[in-house]
């Protein structure tokens, strides 16, 4: 059996409580980075270089924000679906889920400008989450169905794969895809993580997919074919996303809820952001078309 690389411990980025940190995502037009806090309903904007921040603050879960091509504002995957934040203020446009135990997770946005993301049942009922595409233009669309927990998406650098993760049924999954026309095969599932739960994800250039580890206290690399290559140990046990920067460096969003005061006082970095230089840099995510 091939040796798993055990890469450095990433440094901290930036200093935050926040109680589910998700959703990294660089706004290319500001260079601003992007992330969440989805119990709380916020969304962050940092400038890394300066140390500034803005909040944006809703009333609402949202599991996904993405930055807008042209237009102002950002695309969000929310608790009652598909809508746009604009001035600060959230507008469902594609009211999906009226369900109160439904709500979308996480999301990204594809090479053609499509936003994709999975919801879910909120009392994690099995396989009642779907994964959906919108393109601000038309109704979304369901192109999967059968998950529990789907969590982190994203796609090679041939726009011919894409990866995606059942975190509940700790699996890491891939499907052949159709870039041009938005359509997404058959999941198979190339990995299964038994340390923790898998949740976000992010894919280098080099064709590895790099996966958050929840409960798992680290962030690990896998192959495309889905061998486990390196991990980088974590100061915190729930770390839940990560994207790359231009320059290569992967940014780790973590969460302390569910954490007890004795897990926080061994982890009081938890519900910050991390920073590893990585020596590889990320396939590009494309900002929302509509």
């Amino acid at each position: 059996m091939e040796k798993i690389k055990v890469l450095s411990a990433p440094d901290v980025a930036i200093y935050a409580d926040a109680e589910v940190g998700e959703g990294p995502v660089f706004d290319r037009r500001t260079g601003r980075f992007l992330w969440l806090d989805i119990a709380r309903g916020i969304v962050f904007e940092n400038q890394l270089a300066s140390g500034m921040q803005t909040q944006i603050d809703l009333d609402t879960c949202i599991g996904a924000v993405a930055p807008r091509a042209v237009q102002n504002g950002f695309a969000a995957a929310a608790s009652d679906g598909f809508g746009l934040i604009v001035d600060g203020t959230l507008t469902v446009v594609d009211p999906v889920l009226p369900e109160v135990h439904r709500r979308m997770n996480d999301g990204k946005v594809d090479s053609h400008g499509r936003m994709w993301a999975g919801s879910m049942h909120t009392e994690l009922q099995p396989g009642a989450g779907a994964l959906h595409r919108w393109d601000g233009r038309e109704r979304s669309t369901i192109v999967a169905t059968g998950f529990t927990l789907p969590n982190g998406l994203g796609w090679n650098a041939d726009d011919t794969v894409m990866y995606f993760v059942d975190s509940r049924a700790h699996s890491l999954l891939a499907a052949p895809y159709r870039a041009d026309e938005g359509e997404v095969g058959g999941f198979r599932t190339i990995a299964t993580i038994d340390s923790g739960l898998p949740d976000g994800l992010a894919v280098d250039v080099d064709g590895f997919v790099w996966v958050a580890v929840w409960g798992g206290g680290e962030v690990r690399r896998y192959d495309c074919d889905g061998r486990f290559v390196a991990t980088v140990p974590m100061p915190v046990s729930q770390p839940s996303s990560c994207a790359f920067g231009d320059d290569g460096t992967l940014y780790i969003t973590s969460a302390r809820s569910g954490l007890s005061d004795g897990d926080l006082s061994d982890q009081p970095l938890a519900g910050s952001v991390f920073a590893l230089a990585t020596g590889t840099s990320g396939v590009p995510v494309a900002p929302f078309a509509a």
